[in-house]
This record gives C-alpha cells, sequence and structure tokens, in this order.
C-alpha cells in the first residue's frame, strides 16, 4: 500500500506541477498600425498661362464730353501660384462702339497689366496696375491703369470673371484734354 501511496503523489505532483507553477495569461496582441488620414488642401494651383476674350461696359469722360457704350477684346497672361498669394502679368486688347468718347470714336486700346491677388481656392482676388495706350479717331496717348478683378475656375482650365479697371490719360495727345474712362467686363479664359 505504501507503494500505491508513492505512485499516486508522484502522479499529483507530475501533473500538479505545472498547474502550480503559475496562471495562464494570454499573449498581448500586435499593436493595431493604421495609415494616417490624407491631408486634403482646398487650395487651386493658378500657375499657367491663359487665353480669353471680354465683353463689357465703358465709360469715358473726355474733358466735359461724356460718351459710353459697348467694350469687347481679347487678352493673354500667365499667372503664378505662391500658395495663397498669386502674382502675374496680363496683355489685353479692348475695342468699343462708335461714339464711345462722345462724337468721337476709340478705335482701340492695348493695356499692359501687372497682377497681384489673393488665392481663395477656385477664386482669385487680383488688384491691377499698368500701362495702357488708346488709339482713338482725334489722336493716341499713353496713359495708366489700375483696378481690381475676380476670376473663378469652372474646370481646371476654363475660368470665368469681371474685371473693373479706370484709365488715366493727362493731356491726351499733347493737349489740355484729360480723358478718363472705366470699364466693367466679364471674362472668360482658357488655362493651361
Amino acid at each position: 500500500m505504501f507503494r500505491n501511496t508513492m505512485i499516486a503523489a508522484v502522479a499529483v505532483a507530475a501533473v500538479a506541477g505545472p498547474a502550480l507553477a503559475g496562471s495562464y495569461t494570454e499573449t498581448p496582441a500586435e499593436p493595431v498600425v493604421t495609415a494616417p488620414a490624407p491631408v486634403y488642401t482646398a487650395g487651386t494651383d493658378w500657375t499657367g498661362g491663359y487665353v480669353g476674350g471680354q465683353l463689357g461696359y465703358g465709360d469715358v469722360d473726355a474733358g466735359g464730353t461724356d460718351g459710353d457704350g459697348t467694350v469687347y477684346g481679347v487678352q493673354a497672361g500667365y499667372d503664378y501660384d505662391f500658395g495663397s498669394f498669386v502674382l502675374g502679368g496680363e496683355v489685353d486688347y479692348t475695342g468699343a462702339e462708335d461714339g464711345i468718347l462722345g462724337g468721337a470714336d476709340l478705335d482701340s486700346m492695348t493695356r499692359l497689366k501687372l497682377k497681384a491677388g489673393y488665392d481663395a481656392g477656385p477664386a482669385l482676388i487680383y488688384g491691377v496696375v499698368g500701362a495702357a495706350y488708346a488709339n482713338t479717331s482725334l489722336g493716341d496717348d499713353n496713359g495708366l491703369v489700375y483696378g481690381v478683378g475676380a476670376d473663378y475656375k469652372v474646370t481646371e482650365t476654363v475660368s470665368v470673371g469681371a474685371e473693373y479697371l479706370y484709365h488715366e490719360f493727362d493731356n491726351f495727345n499733347d493737349s489740355s484734354t484729360d480723358v478718363n474712362a472705366g470699364t466693367l467686363a466679364a471674362r472668360v479664359n482658357y488655362r493651361f
């Protein structure tokens, strides 16, 4: 019987030994690594060249003689986007209906403009300053042009906008007459 008791004690010790060594714990789960969320930027890149057309209204004061009428033209330029600041240059050629100078004809006006503006995503709000050259039936002269405008990208390649420009021609064609003109035009540009 001693022998049976010893065998039973050894068997219990063999089976119970590992159970008394410590309790069972689950191995920790591997940490889940998630990819960072993509960063969305709402800005639009205005860098590039463009060509387009314009149609609008002009109001001219030539030494007390007023006139107004339709203006139309074409433009080409280049903008460079620095983030929230956009700098660009533009040249445009504008014609007008007969009699806009109050009896005289404005044959054409060419403007060379420097643009500086704010990139508001799909919208570009800008100011303009530059030089203007007017060719009329009374002669031609150089002057100053300045104004404001806004463009909105309808697609990546097409933008629409509006621009108000004020023109000053002092002593037009070496006379004592000052000519001042304001134009407001709707514009469409193809950007590339």
